[in-house]
């Protein structure tokens, strides 16, 4: 028999459940130290990879070249003094940092690692555990951590920190939706929302290659779950000091400092197992090695899957600047979600034709006239308006009108109101410069 054939089977939701209770309490210990390490893995490369692109040398103190730069971070986090101010509701100031942190690492129990393997004798699937509703775990997972952003900010009772809570629930929300539509047509091809049989499905052609919208904009919305820049908004160090966690030191700030880098490593490994075949080998290693998909090779394929994700992040940070809000929400409610309902009615319709018996030839053909009809009417529909939407709209604007300061809807007090706090107040004259006579006479100037 050869070596392909007697490779265990991809692992199936029948065969969770079975592991004895050591196997299972492993894995759990595994995925945990797995998660804690890539933070710091993460938090060094991040600083090294910006540190190249802004020619600077990055940490190179903490260990050799730096390695232990992050684990120093830790210990700083935890020697710091704890502050907390005496306006907070104190039970809930405690618990939002907890409520950020463990759905992070809960959203990683359903990834697939791997296929099945022998540990001590005993067959079992590198992955947590399995669920017919893995994928929707994930969903939930994301949105139970917008609370622990949202009562971080409310009960700090500072306004920084409520703007933080207010617009990470905005943004999170409304980029879940979206995040959530791009999954659907993947759904519709794997025919389950298991994560292993999703990975099962891709044996032979990955999702990304068929359903490369979708893909797309399911990057998009993970750097918006993420918070990261250039969708750093809840933050917002430049307006908001430092968003929701302003008022958080010591080890409830390095709570939410983990959760941010968890996420972006759940979000790397639900993008590998939704769209880049999960933990099996790109097609020039598995069509030349029959074995590249069986054993443990498969967690090499994925943790370099997972670490070309986590660079794009870092590429990102390092060279976008950070969107305004207004923005922000436009992209997500007026581009993401009309297009990917749009793209799921498309895949459907193929999908049914194809069920029917119809050439796929031409099904592609006219979905791709369709498409560019579309996206050619959509331009010359913006040439024509000539971009109207960026105009700001103010009554007597441009017209020569004095218009009042809070006529664009921001409550702005007049810059030459007469009195100022119930005081009278000079009119403002422009400065000037008086030369010295004895200068003048001497052209010094």
């Amino acid at each position: 028999m050869s070596p392909l054939a007697a490779a265990p089977a991809d692992p199936t939701l029948k065969d969770f459940g079975s592991d004895p209770w050591w196997l299972i309490g492993g894995k759990v210990l595994v995925i945990f130290v797995f998660l804690v390490v890539t933070v710091l893995m993460t938090m060094w490369i991040e600083r090294r990879v910006i540190g190249r692109m802004q020619l600077r040398v990055g940490p190179n103190r903490a260990g050799p070249q730096g390695l232990l730069q992050g684990l120093a971070d830790g210990v700083k986090l935890a020697l710091k003094e704890d502050i907390v101010p005496r306006q907070v509701d104190k039970v809930v100031f405690v618990l939002a940092p907890v409520m950020a942190a463990v759905p992070a690492f809960i959203s990683f129990i359903i990834i697939p690692f791997g296929p099945t393997v022998s540990v001590f004798g005993h067959q079992t699937a590198l992955q947590g555990t399995d669920l017919p509703v893995a994928v929707l775990l994930v969903l939930a997972m994301s949105s139970m951590a917008i609370y622990g952003i949202v009562l971080a900010g409310w009960s700090s009772m500072s306004p920084y920190s409520l703007l933080g809570g207010l617009r990470s629930s905005a943004q999170m929300i409304s980029y879940e939706i979206a995040m959530g539509l791009s999954f659907v047509a993947v759904f519709m091809f794997a025919g389950s929302m298991s994560t292993s049989e999703i990975v099962a499905a891709q044996h032979d052609k990955w999702f990304v290659v068929l359903l490369l919208p979708s893909f797309v904009v399911y990057v998009i919305t993970m750097m918006g779950e993420s918070n990261r820049i250039p969708f750093d908004l809840p933050e917002g160090e430049g307006e908001l000091v430092g968003g929701f966690h302003t008022e958080y030191s010591s080890l409830k700030f390095a709570m939410f400092f983990l959760a941010e880098y968890i996420n972006l490593t759940t979000l790397s490994a639900l993008a590998t197992t939704m769209f880049l075949g999960g933990w099996r080998a790109p097609a020039p290693i598995s069509t030349v090695w029959a074995g590249a998909n069986s054993g443990w090779w498969p967690v090499l394929w994925f943790l370099i899957k997972i670490f070309l994700f986590i660079f794009f992040f870092i590429w990102l940070r390092g060279t976008l600047p950070r969107v305004r809000y207004d923005q922000l929400m436009k992209l997500g409610w007026k581009v993401l979600m009309p297009f990917s309902l749009g793209w799921i009615m498309l895949v459907a319709t193929i999908r049914a034709l194809r069920n029917d018996g119809y050439d796929m030839r031409q099904i592609v053909i006219v979905a791709a006239v369709a498409a560019a009809i579309v996206l050619v009417a959509t331009v010359v529909w913006e040439m024509l308006r000539g971009g109207e939407d960026d105009k700001e709209i103010v009554p007597g604007a441009g017209r020569g009108e004095r218009t009042e300061p809070a006529a664009g809807g921001f409550p702005v007090p007049p810059m030459d109101a007469p009195h100022y706090h119930g005081r009278a107040r000079e009119p403002v004259r422009p400065a000037t410069i008086e030369t010295p006579p004895e200068e003048v006479t001497s052209g010094t100037h």
